[in-house]
C-alpha cells in the first residue's frame, strides 16, 4: 500500500514539474540569453579585445544571474508576497546606510565582504513588490479616493528622495517615475492626476534651486552640448559621432575607432549602446531594440493575462522598469535626453543592475508558471 502511495506521489510530483516547464515562457529566456551575449561580447570589445577587465566578470555574473532567474521561476508567488515588507524596509534601511558608510566619488554603494552593492538597484524591485502587495487588497471604489493614495506616494517618495539626495538624480527619478507608472496601472482616479500635474509643474522653480551645479549643467548641456564640448557636452559629442559614424552596417566587430582610441567616455558602462551602433551600425542596433522589445512586450502580455492584482502589477513594474532602462540609456546616448547614468540592461558592465533584472525576469517567469487562470494542479490527479 505505501509502495503504491509513493510511486502514486512520485508519479504525480514528476507530473507537476513537467507542467511547469511546459510553462516557461522560453521566448523570454531566449531574449535575456541573448542580450546577455551581446553583453559579453560588447565588453569584450570594449576592453580592446580581451576578457579582462570586464566581460569575464560579467559573464561569471551573467551565469549566476541566470542560475538564479531559473530557481526563481519555480518559486510559487506567494513567497515574494510575503517578503514584500520586509525587502522594502531593508531597501530603505540600505539606502540610510549609505549615506554613513558608502564608498566611490558619490555615496552609491556599499562594499560586502570586497563586493560593491548599489542598494538603490535593489529599491526598485522591492517598491514594485510593496506597491503590488497594497493595491492587492484595495477596492475599485477605494481608487476613486484620493486618501487612497497617500501611503503608496509616500512609500514611493521616501525611497526617490534618499537615492537623490547620495546624490543620483538619474536613479532616484527612476524609481518615482517606476512608482507613478504603477499607480496610473491600478487606476488612478484623474481627479489626482490633474492635482499631481499642477503641483509638479508650480514646484519647477524649487526643484531647480535644489540641484546641485553639476545636474543643472547637465540639463544645459543637453539643450545645448556645443556650449561645452570639452566639459559636460563632451560624452555627448563623443556618442553621437561614433553612432553616426557606425552607418547601416557598422565599422565591424573590434573596429570601433571611437572606442579603440578611448574618445568615447564610460563605453563599457551607461555608453556601451554608442560602441554596439559604432561596431555594428544601424542594422545591429536596431537588432538589439528588437530583442529588447520582444522581452518586454512578452513581459507585459503576462501582466495582461494572469488574474491576481498583486501578479498584475509585479509584472507590469518589472516590465515599465526594462522599459525605463532601454528608453533612459538609448535617449540619453543619442542626445535625447540628458545624461543620467541609466545602465543598458544585461548589457552594461554591473553587477547590481544585472542582478536585479534577472531577478525581477524570474519573478515574472514564477507568476506565469504558476497563473492559476491555466494552471491548475487539481487536473493532475
Amino acid at each position: 500500500m505505501n509502495y503504491n502511495h509513493n510511486k502514486f506521489s512520485e508519479k504525480s510530483l514528476s507530473s507537476i514539474f513537467l507542467l511547469k516547464l511546459s510553462k516557461v515562457d522560453w521566448l523570454i529566456i531566449l531574449s535575456v540569453i541573448i542580450l546577455g551575449f551581446v553583453g559579453v561580447t560588447s565588453l569584450y570589445s570594449a576592453s580592446g579585445g580581451n576578457w579582462e577587465p570586464w566581460a569575464k566578470n560579467h559573464l561569471i555574473r551573467l551565469s549566476f544571474g541566470l542560475t538564479l532567474m531559473l530557481i526563481l521561476a519555480f518559486m510559487p508567488p506567494n513567497l515574494f508576497f510575503k517578503f514584500s515588507v520586509i525587502s522594502f524596509c531593508l531597501g530603505i534601511l540600505l539606502l540610510i546606510l549609505v549615506k554613513f558608510t558608502g564608498t566611490g566619488n558619490v555615496q552609491r554603494w556599499i562594499k560586502i565582504s570586497g563586493i560593491n552593492f548599489q542598494p538603490s538597484e535593489f529599491m526598485k524591485l522591492a517598491l514594485i513588490l510593496i506597491l503590488a502587495k497594497y493595491f492587492d487588497h484595495i477596492s475599485r471604489v477605494q481608487l476613486e479616493k484620493l486618501t487612497t493614495y497617500i501611503i503608496p506616494l509616500c512609500l514611493i517618495i521616501l525611497p526617490g528622495f534618499l537615492v537623490i539626495s547620495q546624490p543620483d538624480l538619474g536613479t532616484g527619478l527612476t524609481i518615482i517615475l517606476l512608482g507613478l507608472a504603477i499607480l496610473f496601472f491600478v487606476g488612478i482616479s484623474m481627479k489626482f492626476v490633474i492635482i499631481s500635474i499642477l503641483i509638479v509643474t508650480s514646484s519647477i522653480p524649487f526643484i531647480w534651486n535644489q540641484l546641485y551645479d553639476y545636474q543643472k549643467n547637465r540639463i544645459l548641456v543637453f539643450l545645448n552640448p556645443e556650449m561645452d564640448s570639452l566639459g559636460s557636452g563632451y560624452q555627448i559629442i563623443q556618442s553621437k559621432i561614433a553612432i553616426g559614424s557606425g552607418g547601416f552596417f557598422g565599422k565591424g566587430y573590434l573596429l570601433g575607432s571611437q572606442s579603440r582610441l578611448n574618445y568615447l567616455p564610460e563605453k563599457h558602462t551607461d555608453f556601451i549602446f554608442t560602441l554596439i551602433s559604432e561596431e555594428l551600425g544601424f542594422l545591429g542596433s536596431i537588432s538589439i531594440i528588437l530583442v529588447f522589445c520582444i522581452l518586454i512586450v512578452s513581459i507585459m502580455k503576462i501582466s495582461f493575462r494572469v488574474v491576481p492584482l498583486f501578479s498584475k502589477v509585479v509584472v507590469f513594474g518589472i516590465g515599465f522598469l526594462l522599459f525605463l532602462y532601454l528608453s533612459l540609456n538609448i535617449g540619453m546616448v543619442c542626445g535625447l535626453l540628458p545624461v543620467v547614468g541609466a545602465p543598458l540592461p544585461l548589457i552594461s558592465y554591473g553587477g547590481t543592475s544585472l542582478l536585479t533584472v534577472l531577478i525581477g525576469i524570474g519573478i515574472v517567469l514564477s507568476i506565469n508558471i504558476h497563473d492559476k487562470k491555466y494552471y491548475e494542479i487539481s487536473n493532475i490527479y
